[in-house]
């Protein structure tokens, strides 16, 4: 498959997670993505540097963190069908507080900032997409922040094993515990608590609407 073809099924898959494009729509969103490859460690995002694009996740995790009190704080983590970039840097075009590195290989595909606003002005199918995704990383980081002041260490555990449990299968426990706010041997403890509880029937549930997340420049060294 030649790259402009899997630019092109990369946009068909953008458009079905947050907003249904014509196929006009998704020729248009194809002819701005670029792809970016990053060994496991890699930067992606420096602190100081501006967030120049969004970036779908096509292969791998990545993860956002920064520092407070020297400790490195893990604020999001980011896989297969995702979209992560650092919001107010990207909006307001200013350096980032955010960290963003490559927890495995990845590659990624970005939406540049310059293009994407270009192609808004002349396609209001992109501008209404573009509103998507601002919408699930809103509701996303409500729900995160709504989890980490209401629910106990054990139900946000088990909110994170029932809702992403590719992080618990594929990211470092320490950066786990981090985004989780708790100490890595609280996170031990509640994880062989909850494998030693005995499984409860499942409960239908009306399934959720699918939402998403949401930073490196392009530019190599800004």
């Amino acid at each position: 498959m030649n790259i402009m073809d899997r630019r092109r099924d990369i946009a068909r898959e953008i458009a079905r997670l947050y907003c249904p494009l014509s196929p006009e729509g998704c020729e248009a969103l194809s002819t701005i993505l670029r792809p970016m490859k990053f060994q496991k460690g890699d930067t992606i995002l420096r602190e100081g540097a501006v967030c120049r694009a969004l970036y779908y996740v096509d292969r791998g995790m990545v993860r956002q963190y920064y520092y407070k009190n020297k400790k490195d704080v893990t604020e999001h983590f980011s896989f297969e069908g995702r979209i992560v970039f650092c919001i107010e840097s990207f909006l307001k075009q200013e350096p980032s507080r955010l960290i963003v590195e490559a927890l495995e290989p990845a590659e990624l595909y970005a939406i540049p900032y310059d293009d994407l606003h270009l192609l808004m002005q002349r396609n209001l199918e992109i501008a209404m997409l573009y509103r998507k995704i601002l919408e699930h990383v809103a509701i996303s980081s409500q729900e995160h922040a709504d989890s980490q002041r209401f629910e106990n260490a054990t139900e946000r555990y088990e909110r994170l094993l029932r809702e992403k449990p590719e992080i618990i299968l594929r990211a470092p426990l320490v950066h786990i515990a981090s985004f989780l706010q708790m100490m890595p041997e609280t996170l031990s403890r509640v994880r062989n608590a909850s494998h030693a509880t005995p499984s409860r029937p499942a409960v239908p549930e009306n399934p959720d609407p699918w939402w998403m997340h949401v930073a490196r420049n392009p530019l190599k060294g800004e």
